[in-house]
């Protein structure tokens, strides 16, 4: 399958990529993925956005659409993949439209992940990580063990700056005003697969039936 995965911060794109590539072994890719894995290859293209993260400015569309080509034409690609929160913004969205028909490449749908506001804050106060092996958890409904104690490797789990209501408001504001436009632009595409996210099964059900997947 090749899919793009649409929602705000914490409606589960992560989750449902990783049930999904576990269907038909597509890829799970990220934009700060490839830009790291890009950067550790030490690439002609890696070098370039490495100056630009070491500067601390935004790596260039330009730059970020190239890099997402050499990516697409890797060979764990040829089964399928699914682009996690990306594109970010329309002229992201048309980029990859152009990339994509350069290299013959069609999209399954544009999955839109609908989780009401309530739901993501909940989702997001309630998160926590570990500091050294980014595992996650939740106080709710998976804490570790030990309080603030990661199961897998000992090290502190915490509350990240950026999961905090304040913070996490202002990202969803981001998010309505440069991303969320994206959803219009993949419906005028005929690309748009509405699905309400609050489960992660249901949405994999939805998506499965939608592509006619047994």
């Amino acid at each position: 399958m090749r899919l793009i995965l649409l929602g705000a911060p914490g409606a589960g794109k992560g989750t449902v990529a990783k049930m999904l590539t576990a269907i038909d072994g597509s890829v799970q890719i990220s934009t700060g993925d490839i830009l790291r894995a890009a950067v550790k290859a030490g690439s002609a293209l890696g070098q370039k956005a490495e100056a630009f993260m070491k500067a601390g400015d935004l790596v260039p569309d330009s730059l970020i659409m190239d890099i997402m080509g050499e990516r697409l034409q890797a060979a764990d690609c040829q089964a399928g993949f699914l682009l996690d929160g990306f594109p970010r913004t329309i002229p992201q969205a048309e980029a990859l439209k152009e990339l994509l028909g350069k290299l013959g490449l069609t999209l399954d749908a544009a999955v839109s992940l609908e989780v009401p506001r309530e739901v993501i804050l909940d989702r997001l106060t309630t998160r926590r990580t570990c500091v050294d092996c980014s595992a996650i958890y939740n106080v709710k409904s998976n804490p570790p063990k030990q309080d603030g104690i990661c199961d897998k490797c000992g090290a502190k789990v915490i509350q990240r700056d950026d999961e905090t209501e304040e913070a996490i408001s202002n990202r969803l504001e981001v998010y309505n005003a440069k991303t969320a436009p994206l959803v219009g632009f993949y419906s005028k595409e005929g690309l748009l697969l509405n699905v309400n996210a609050t489960s992660s099964e249901v949405v994999v059900a939805q998506i499965k039936s939608h592509l006619g997947i047994a």
